[in-house]
Protein backbone atom coordinates (compact mmCIF):
# COMPACT_ATOMS: atom_id res chain seq x y z
CA UNK A 1 0.00 0.00 0.00
CA UNK A 2 1.04 3.73 -0.72
CA UNK A 3 1.56 6.21 2.09
CA UNK A 4 -1.64 7.81 0.76
CA UNK A 5 -3.64 4.54 1.58
CA UNK A 6 -2.48 4.17 4.49
CA UNK A 7 -3.59 8.04 5.31
CA UNK A 8 -7.10 7.26 4.10
CA UNK A 9 -7.53 4.01 6.10
CA UNK A 10 -6.49 6.43 9.03
CA UNK A 11 -8.96 8.87 8.47
CA UNK A 12 -11.26 6.15 8.11
CA UNK A 13 -10.38 4.28 11.19
CA UNK A 14 -10.23 7.92 13.00
CA UNK A 15 -13.98 8.61 11.67
CA UNK A 16 -15.62 5.68 13.00
CA UNK A 17 -14.20 6.03 16.25
CA UNK A 18 -15.73 9.55 16.63
CA UNK A 19 -19.19 8.08 14.77
CA UNK A 20 -18.77 5.19 17.62
CA UNK A 21 -17.08 6.61 20.85
CA UNK A 22 -16.05 4.85 23.31
CA UNK A 23 -17.03 6.10 26.86
CA UNK A 24 -13.74 8.02 27.32
CA UNK A 25 -13.46 9.58 23.89
CA UNK A 26 -17.60 10.25 24.36
CA UNK A 27 -16.34 12.34 27.42
CA UNK A 28 -13.50 14.20 26.10
CA UNK A 29 -13.87 15.07 22.80
CA UNK A 30 -15.65 18.30 23.49
CA UNK A 31 -13.06 20.72 24.36
CA UNK A 32 -14.14 22.08 27.63
CA UNK A 33 -14.52 18.81 29.56
CA UNK A 34 -11.37 18.06 30.49
CA UNK A 35 -10.97 21.40 32.20
CA UNK A 36 -14.17 20.94 33.99
CA UNK A 37 -13.63 17.13 35.26
CA UNK A 38 -10.35 18.73 36.60
CA UNK A 39 -12.15 21.34 38.58
CA UNK A 40 -14.73 18.61 40.03
CA UNK A 41 -11.88 16.23 40.94
CA UNK A 42 -10.52 19.43 43.04
CA UNK A 43 -13.91 20.46 44.55
CA UNK A 44 -14.00 19.88 48.14
CA UNK A 45 -16.24 16.82 49.37
CA UNK A 46 -19.82 17.10 48.89
CA UNK A 47 -19.75 20.81 47.61
CA UNK A 48 -22.60 22.63 46.16
CA UNK A 49 -22.25 25.25 43.28
CA UNK A 50 -24.12 26.93 40.52
CA UNK A 51 -23.35 27.27 37.01
CA UNK A 52 -21.77 30.72 37.36
CA UNK A 53 -19.61 29.29 40.59
CA UNK A 54 -18.40 26.04 38.53
CA UNK A 55 -17.63 28.67 35.10
CA UNK A 56 -15.49 31.07 38.11
CA UNK A 57 -13.98 27.42 39.30
CA UNK A 58 -13.37 26.71 35.32
CA UNK A 59 -12.00 30.17 33.93
CA UNK A 60 -14.72 29.63 31.38
CA UNK A 61 -17.96 31.49 30.83
CA UNK A 62 -21.33 30.32 31.92
CA UNK A 63 -23.19 29.93 29.17
CA UNK A 64 -20.04 27.14 28.50
CA UNK A 65 -21.09 25.76 31.48
CA UNK A 66 -24.69 25.77 29.91
CA UNK A 67 -23.50 23.74 27.06
CA UNK A 68 -21.96 20.80 29.05
CA UNK A 69 -24.54 20.75 32.26
CA UNK A 70 -26.80 18.15 30.64
CA UNK A 71 -23.55 15.75 29.61
CA UNK A 72 -22.55 16.34 33.07
CA UNK A 73 -25.48 15.05 34.40
CA UNK A 74 -26.13 12.31 31.56
CA UNK A 75 -22.42 10.88 32.42
CA UNK A 76 -23.05 11.19 36.55
CA UNK A 77 -20.03 13.80 37.12
CA UNK A 78 -22.51 16.27 38.66
CA UNK A 79 -25.98 15.68 40.23
CA UNK A 80 -28.75 18.15 40.81
CA UNK A 81 -28.95 19.35 44.69
CA UNK A 82 -32.96 18.77 44.90
CA UNK A 83 -35.11 21.75 45.92
CA UNK A 84 -32.70 24.44 45.15
CA UNK A 85 -33.43 27.76 43.15
CA UNK A 86 -31.84 28.87 41.35
CA UNK A 87 -30.69 25.16 40.77
CA UNK A 88 -27.44 23.67 42.37
CA UNK A 89 -25.15 20.73 41.70
CA UNK A 90 -22.58 18.92 43.98
CA UNK A 91 -20.14 15.86 42.41
CA UNK A 92 -22.08 13.12 41.89
CA UNK A 93 -21.82 9.91 44.01
CA UNK A 94 -21.39 7.66 40.88
CA UNK A 95 -19.00 5.05 39.64
CA UNK A 96 -17.93 6.95 37.00
CA UNK A 97 -16.56 10.00 39.44
CA UNK A 98 -14.62 7.30 41.77
CA UNK A 99 -13.23 5.81 38.53
CA UNK A 100 -12.25 9.47 37.60
CA UNK A 101 -10.86 10.08 41.15
CA UNK A 102 -9.12 6.75 40.98
CA UNK A 103 -7.78 7.08 37.30
CA UNK A 104 -6.57 10.90 38.90
CA UNK A 105 -4.64 9.34 41.60
CA UNK A 106 -2.71 6.24 39.62
CA UNK A 107 -1.96 9.54 37.28
CA UNK A 108 -1.03 11.67 40.13
CA UNK A 109 1.44 8.91 41.77
CA UNK A 110 3.00 8.01 38.08
CA UNK A 111 5.58 10.36 38.16
CA UNK A 112 6.22 9.45 41.62
CA UNK A 113 7.49 5.80 40.88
Amino acid sequence: MSNMEHAGDRGEKKELRREHPSGWLYLTQHDAIPILVDVLLDLPPNCEFNKTELAGHAGVTRQTIGNYTDLLLELKLIEEVPNTSPRRYRVADSNVVRELFELNGALNSAGDE
